[in-house]
């Protein structure tokens, strides 16, 4: 299949993402799932594109552009603990800026977690891990697949803003400010909650080191 299944994979992913969050498709989507339902769904749809791009991405036809170091893995090893942790603070809290977020009416802009840092923190976390595993994969495939998606996580923050702005109106821009004033590091609305979502941070991260080489054929710590 080599190219052909790698486009493939591709336009999946991009449609994947781009369908489900327009505004008629998503209110008729959440009428019939509800709104956890519809981001469990769209969380499991994401996470089976991505897997199967960068699964396409390893059958591609190598085209070598650099070669590798060992000091690239280092690159990779320390980037991927704050993706996990940001991952781990972001998911399923409130975030009424960005795309999946849970129970946005109990959203503080005094205290907004790890919104204070990013608007989107899950498009961070992807940006953060395309970079790194930019560096290591120098061969075509790979450098467009991570390139592709630190430019996707950069655009689509924008274009999440915009329509947030048209769909909040004068909302977005007060409560934008509000967060703005927040301490970068605010107190948790639970400290045993943040300290818990650190932890499966911690232990993400743990778990992808020791899949790794299973589920992608390298050995990070090798």
């Amino acid at each position: 299949m080599g190219w052909i299944e790698f486009i493939a994979a591709f336009a999946t992913f991009f449609l994947s993402h781009a369908l489900p969050v327009r505004p008629a498709v998503k209110r008729w989507l959440q009428a019939r799932l509800g709104a956890t339902g519809f981001t469990v769904l769209y969380s499991l749809v994401s996470l089976a594109a991505l897997s199967w791009v960068i699964a396409a991405a390893g059958r591609a036809p190598v085209v070598p552009l650099w070669s590798r170091a060992p000091w690239q893995t280092h690159v990779v090893l320390a980037l991927m603990l704050p993706v996990c942790l940001i991952l781990a603070l972001a998911i399923a809290g409130p975030n009424p800026f960005s795309f999946g977020g849970a129970h946005n009416a109990r959203f503080d802009p005094a205290r907004p977690g790890i919104v204070r840092v990013s608007r989107h923190p899950l498009l961070l976390a992807l940006a953060l891990w395309a970079a790194a595993h930019l560096v290591p994969n120098g061969d075509l495939a790979h450098v467009i697949l991570f390139a592709t998606f630190a430019g996707f996580a950069a655009l689509g923050g924008r274009l999440i803003d915009r329509r947030k702005a048209w769909e909040m109106g004068p909302d977005w821009q007060r409560m934008r400010a509000r967060v703005a004033q927040a301490p970068m590091v605010p107190r948790p609305l639970s400290r045993g909650s943040a300290a818990a979502r650190l932890a499966l941070g911690v232990a993400l991260y743990a778990t992808l080191l020791w899949l790794h080489p299973w589920l992608f054929g390298v050995d990070p710590l090798a």
